[in-house]
């Protein structure tokens, strides 16, 4: 008797040890993220949230290509900045069939080339006549972006005789600060939501020719497998939608802040009810 005994406690514990193991490796999460201000501000709320629920999340960030093939291939497991019907076409087209969309975090996203309000025009077919009061150069982000993408294709179909020069969004951002402090022109590749628009007067020029697509939503996609081994997760990240006023309001707080987790848990204290109502994905799915 004592033996079975012996021999039933030990298999109770191996099956204990087993289910820990297998509870803490359900729940890790890797998300995938760009250095663009809605992905990071996103990606850094989402982390939080899940860390408060217990989940350890890791997170690798990279050019857009590299991400979309990382979440494809497992390599990470959810990216909560893809653009779409239009900057982020191309990306779903090659890795679409080992994605899966979780839903759309964000409405009324758009791309373009924007300048300052003080610069007197309004559209891109203006640019050529005044490419000398831009220095003949559109000032860019990192190559390979959407927007990017959508740039050079605007600069062929507009026969446009300014250069695009890639760069950091960092360093876009810089020369957008120093312009606009001086009160000189500028044209760069812009996006919203960021924060920028809130910090300068700012302006899209019109794009007749529709390069640039019209009103995108900013969608959650993620791995197919990761998705079907992990409902709880999935279900999190299908109802993790913000409004214009939300976005705006996390990108400016963590513009701020000395770290992100810092400016995401001040967000969070002004926004309870959001946190408690995300959260409570994880809890309702996991049962």
């Amino acid at each position: 008797m004592k033996k079975i005994i012996s021999n039933l406690f030990i298999a109770v514990t191996v099956l204990m040890i087993s289910s820990c193991g297998n509870t803490t490796s359900q729940k890790k999460v890797t998300i995938a993220y760009v250095n663009w201000a809605e992905g990071v501000a996103m990606t850094q709320l989402s982390k939080v949230l899940l860390e408060k629920e217990g989940y350890t999340v890791e997170l690798k960030n990279a050019d857009v290509a590299p991400v979309f093939a990382a979440v494809a291939g497992g390599d990470a497991d959810v990216f909560l900045d893809t653009w779409m019907p239009v900057t982020h076409k191309e990306y779903m087209e090659k890795f679409g069939d080992r994605l899966e969309v979780l839903g759309t975090n964000f409405q009324n996203a758009r791309i373009g080339f924007v300048v300052p309000e003080y610069v007197n025009i309004n559209s891109i077919e203006e640019l050529n006549a005044n490419a000398a009061l831009f220095g003949a150069k559109i000032v860019g982000i990192d190559a390979g972006a959407g927007v990017m993408n959508k740039a050079e294709n605007a600069i062929k179909d507009y026969g446009l005789k300014l250069e695009l020069q890639s760069a950091s969004e960092a360093a876009m951002l810089a020369v957008l600060k120093k312009s606009v402090d001086a009160k000189q022109p500028v044209v760069v590749t812009g996006w919203a939501p960021h924060y920028m628009f809130s910090n300068y007067k700012l302006k899209f020029l019109k794009d007749p020719k529709k390069v640039f697509g019209d009103v995108e939503n900013i969608q959650t996609v993620a791995n197919k497998k990761f998705v079907a081994a992990h409902h709880e997760v999935a279900e999190f990240f299908k109802n993790f939608q913000l409004d214009d006023i939300q976005l705006g309001s996390l990108m400016a707080e963590l513009e701020g802040a000395a770290n992100e987790k810092m400016g995401v848990i001040k967000w969070i204290d002004d926004h309870p009810e959001l946190a408690t109502r995300l959260s409570s994905f994880l809890k309702t799915a996991a049962k």
